[in-house]
């Protein structure tokens, strides 16, 4: 096998875009922090200097503005002691020492004399870092502190494993006795700028390194800074270390007060709870129209449709706000025209928007890119959620017109052949050739294996628009408008009809994955049965029969349910798509169990995800992990390029603890109902503060009883009711 692996050559036709495995972020998992449209993956050093290849660095808006980072004392690599990102995402502190420095026989400095520190953290297109040294020895010491950096300013394509021909110049220049500029001569014309600059003048500085000579005088600390900017960032002016650290901290602790707040009497799922709701409000973006919240980094830390979307229905009952910025953003940046190179129709919901020289140019498409078949019924279902959890009619209002596009959208290009179902085929060879959620080339099959040919309808993206139909029919009626409303409701249970007839397979007990173009389905086990129970568009029979059939040993693993069975020609645990574990899908899936009554089924799930959690790194969920089968005295095993963290995965913790409560939330009335509540089994408590109501809100504490599950109103604010229906 080559040293430069590359996709087989059917993912080469099916995924022009495909991420390279050059590197595996499993190997020495980066510490990463994000701000705004800025973030950083550092080796566990806090340097961009691994062994592991070309993934670390400082990114900005889709391009790496810092590629080289590395710290030596003493012409020497210092001795890592601890690298930690702190609880809330806002600060990476790592704890080193100096190594034995010796000249022939003669140790000339024990190692451990020297304690240092690195503080890092990022705030408005700039990386902030604090070193701060003390000498525990007994003598003055002089020690050589230095620095070497250098700017590539490729794009996250690249870095993803693009090839391009050609690529513009990079320059670098010493500008005054503390600051080096790296400048990037970009072929589209933006300019790109790095600015680094140190709290002072080092001995020595030249384009790509900075040399200090430190007098240590034991037991004193001693202290110097250095700060990274990227062009476009508002940081650049901004060169007081302690004044940016103040600002980024006060805007985390503000994000996090957003939503409600969720305790446990576990001690490892509150540190999971903790670290999942850390990671949302660090990749949460404040737009012009509210908080968005960007997919995950690194590869997908930009504003996603169907990853924006998701996770704000998976946080709407702890955090409305967020589905609200949601709305707003994806309703502003609807499709109006038409595009075929960017799979654009009027009406259409964003599938992504990219910001880097490659998106400019062209080269990749995805500037403004809307080939999601899924985006347009979720934007929908989610405005219809929205509504119910909390009455906003101010922007539904603002976002109605919108609402009415994105209908006819679904009725006149999304269903181009007329038969009732949502169907994508990409305009340009360019595009994405599977445009649902799984959207890798070999995602969508045959049970021989067989890749299906477009149009392709998949079987979830019919629920979509079932969920979709029905919200927009409840809001045409809460507008007045009793026309519209039925008309919308006629085409909901036309399509629920049409869709049991033609997905429902009763040899596999589960709904078929998808029709291809000739109307033929793909009789494939697959998850995705799993997230049509969460749109309530299957039959309450049928979807017992599809609990059972993915809580048998084929799905469920004991770390979650795998995107396919490993009964299927393509199963392959370590895949992206066929047979992995994605936590937001298994949220999904448990919340459409729990809307069916089977909140047993939906808190089992829901332990083995947790479970999962406890046993990864930071106790972070990412994006996906494999689906091996779950061993005694052995972690789950995780997935080489998976984003960490990931939106959607940060929050299906909390989306599955909504599935266990059976938590449903009516603006209307004022109240939440309880429907069947239990807890998982390493829960006997479970606290909630601040739950929105409205405009009301309740703590509520819940405490196991047996099988049951007690419910207590600890405090109301406002005009607010809790119903609890118990078996």
């Amino acid at each position: 096998m080559s040293a430069d692996p590359k996709p087989p050559p059917h993912e080469e036709i099916h995924q022009p875009f495909y991420i390279a495995a050059h590197d595996s972020l499993v190997d020495e998992p980066p510490r990463t922090l994000k701000h705004g449209d800025t973030f950083a993956l550092f080796d566990h050093y806090g340097d961009f200097a691994s062994r592991r290849g070309n993934t670390l660095g400082l990114y900005h808006r889709d391009t790496r503005y810092l590629s080289r980072l590395r710290l030596t004392v003493g012409k020497r690599s210092p001795l890592l002691l601890c690298s930690t990102v702190h609880a809330n995402n806002a600060l990476l502190d790592v704890d080193l020492t100096n190594p034995d420095f010796r000249q022939g026989d003669t140790l000339l400095l024990p190692k451990d004399t020297v304690h240092f520190t690195r503080s890092k953290f990022l705030w408005n297109g700039g990386c902030y870092e604090t070193l701060s040294f003390r000498n525990f020895g007994e003598h003055t010491l002089r020690l050589a502190v230095d620095f070497d950096f250098d700017a590539d300013f490729v794009d996250l394509f690249e870095v993803r494993g693009y090839q391009r021909r050609t690529r513009g110049r990079v320059s670098a220049a010493v500008r005054g006795a503390d600051a080096v500029r790296f400048s990037y001569d970009a072929l589209d014309g933006v300019p790109r700028v790095t600015d680094i600059f140190f709290s002072e003048a080092p001995r020595e500085l030249s384009a790509r390194h900075a040399g200090f000579e430190l007098e240590l005088t034991p037991k004193v600390r001693r202290s110097i800074a250095m700060s990274v900017h990227c062009s476009g960032g508002e940081g650049a002016s901004q060169r007081q270390v302690f004044r940016a650290m103040r600002a980024a901290r006060r805007e985390l602790r503000e994000a996090t007060r957003r939503s409600a707040a969720v305790e446990t009497s576990s001690a490892l799922v509150n540190e999971v709870l903790s670290r999942s709701m850390a990671d949302i409000s660090m990749l949460v973006t404040d737009k012009e129209h509210g908080p968005y919240p960007y997919a995950g980094v690194p590869w997908f830390s930009t504003a996603f449709g169907r990853d924006g979307i998701i996770t704000a229905m998976q946080m709407l009952w702890l955090y409305p706000s967020l589905g609200r910025g949601v709305l707003r953003y994806l309703a502003a940046s609807q499709a109006t025209g038409f595009d075929a190179l960017r799979d654009a129709e009027p009406g259409k919901i964003l599938h992504e928007t990219r910001y880097g020289e490659l998106a400019n140019l062209g080269e990749v498409p995805f500037g403004c890119y809307y080939g999601s078949i899924d985006s347009t019924p979720l934007f929908v279902a989610l405005a219809g959620q929205y509504w119910q959890h909390t009455g906003d009619r101010h922007t539904i209002d603002a976002i109605w017109p919108n609402i009415l596009a994105a209908l006819e959208w679904m009725e006149k290009y999304g269903d181009a052949d007329g038969d009732g179902f949502l169907e994508y085929r990409r305009r340009r060879e360019s595009g994405l050739v599977n445009q649902g959620w799984k959207d890798s080339g070999d995602a969508v099959f045959h049970a021989d294996g067989r890749l299906a040919e477009a149009p392709i309808a998949l079987c979830e993206v019919q629920g979509y628009a079932y969920l979709a139909l029905t919200a927009a029919s409840r809001l045409a009626g809460d507008r007045g408008d009793t026309p519209l409303a039925a008309r919308l409701a006629e085409r909901a249970r036309s399509l629920r009809e049409k869709f049991e007839a033609q997905f429902w397979d009763e040899e596999l007990g589960l709904y078929v994955l998808a029709l291809d173009g000739d109307k033929l389905p793909c009789r494939v086990r697959t998850s995705n049965a799993g997230q049509v129970l969460f749109t309530g568009i299957a039959s309450p029979e049928r979807a017992a029969r599809v609990v059972n059939t993915l809580s048998s040993t084929d799905f469920l693993t004991g770390w979650g349910i795998r995107t396919v069975s490993e009964r299927e020609q393509r199963f392959n645990p370590t895949s992206y798509h066929n047979g992995s574990i994605w936590p937001h899908d298994n949220s999904l899936i448990a919340l459409g169990f729990a809307r069916y009554g089977h909140s047993d089924s939906a808190a089992r799930l829901t332990t083995a995800v947790l479970d999962a959690a406890i046993n990864m790194d930071l106790r972070r969920l990412p994006e996906l992990y494999c689906g091996m089968r779950r061993r005694r005295d052995k972690g789950p095993i995780l997935y080489p390029v998976a984003c960490s963290p990931q939106a959607w995965a940060a929050a299906a913790p909390f989306a599955m603890l909504q599935a266990c409560l059976g938590l449903e939330v009516d603006a209307s009335q004022h109240l939440a109902r309880l429907r069947y509540p239990r807890l998982p089994e390493s829960l006997h408590s479970l606290e909630v503060r601040g739950l929105p109501i409205a405009d009301a809100s309740v703590d509520l504490l819940l405490r196991r009883h047996g099988d049951d599950v007690g419910v207590n109103i600890i405090r109301r604010r406002g005009d607010a009711e809790i119903v609890t229906l118990q078996r």
